[in-house]
């Protein structure tokens, strides 16, 4: 297994100076990141299929145990503050329960009747995705969520570090990041975690992006939940229309600080009529405005 390897680039690291070990760790970090470009084309794949599922009604399923489910659930506790992503449709699944998301829960990870539990009480379904994180791709906990979900009917999405992971083999969509040995033989929370972090930032951003949540690089379906975020989303109604600030307030109070709906107040719709106009869009912003024009 790679990512248990001991490497001999590291060997004596212990007695080399600072400098030395720290250009080591960032050479491991940028290799990482270097490593997830071969799988660019799993991941978009995975997200296209992934935003299909969703556009159905389903939810993303974030599941992983140890440094991997901290990783999992860091990315999916991020949609609804960024995206709007409804909470109901979010679930957050890790080894150990929400105790082991700031100490280790002793066996968790090798728990297959906690992960079946998770699965039933959950009611995982046809048009949910699961995404599956564990470095080794050997998980026990993982694994089983992934299996019965599969059994399901939902879609399952596989990230390891491993070339020869059974998660990865058990999924319809594997994602391999071979990231080789760890500067610290065996810790992925370095090299194998920033390459998951990696990932996951690119499938669920993608996927957004594909489901009308981002529009010319703006967070259009960002929840204005602080000033730093009001002036964030009076900036963003401002460069979609053109209109001054006080209008761009305006139309965001009356969209109770929803972009997207306040860019078509602007344009003369009333709220109802404009969150209506976004969903025959489908979500799609661009989509509601080209339906103005028509």
């Amino acid at each position: 297994m790679s990512t248990e390897a001991m490497s001999a680039r590291y060997l004596g690291i212990d007695t080399w100076s600072t400098g030395d070990i720290l250009d080591a760790m960032l050479e491991g970090q940028l290799a990482a990141v270097a490593a997830a470009r071969a799988a660019l084309p799993a991941l978009g794949a995975a997200a296209e299929a992934a935003a299909e599922r969703l556009r159905r009604g389903g939810r993303l399923i974030y599941v992983g145990a140890g440094t991997s489910g901290r990783i999992a659930i860091q990315d999916g506790a991020e949609l609804p503050p960024t995206f709007d992503w409804p909470v109901d449709r979010l679930v957050l699944l890790m080894a150990g329960g929400d105790k082991a998301i700031l100490r280790s829960v002793e066996g968790a990870e090798d728990d297959e009747e906690a992960a079946a539990a998770a699965v039933a009480a959950h009611r995982i379904g046809a048009v949910d995705v699961v995404i599956a994180l564990a470095a080794s791709g050997t998980t026990r906990y993982t694994r089983r969520v992934q299996k019965l979900a599969r059994e399901a009917g939902a879609l399952t999405v596989a990230v390891a570090n491993n070339a020869a992971a059974p998660l990865l083999a058990e999924a319809e969509h594997p994602v391999l990041i071979e990231t080789g040995g760890e500067v610290i033989a065996g810790s992925t929370r370095m090299k194998a975690g920033t390459a998951q972090k990696v990932a996951l930032n690119l499938f669920s951003t993608l996927i957004m992006i594909r489901l009308g949540r981002v529009h010319d690089g703006l967070m259009v379906d960002m929840l204005a939940m602080n000033r730093k975020l009001v002036d964030r989303a009076g900036r963003m109604v401002r460069h979609l229309t053109g209109c001054d600030e006080a209008t761009a307030r305006s139309a965001l109070d009356r969209a109770k600080g929803h972009v997207k709906t306040a860019v078509l107040v602007v344009h003369g719709l009333t709220p109802d009529q404009a969150r209506a106009a976004v969903e025959r869009a489908g979500g799609s912003l661009r989509g509601a405005l080209a339906g103005l024009k028509g």
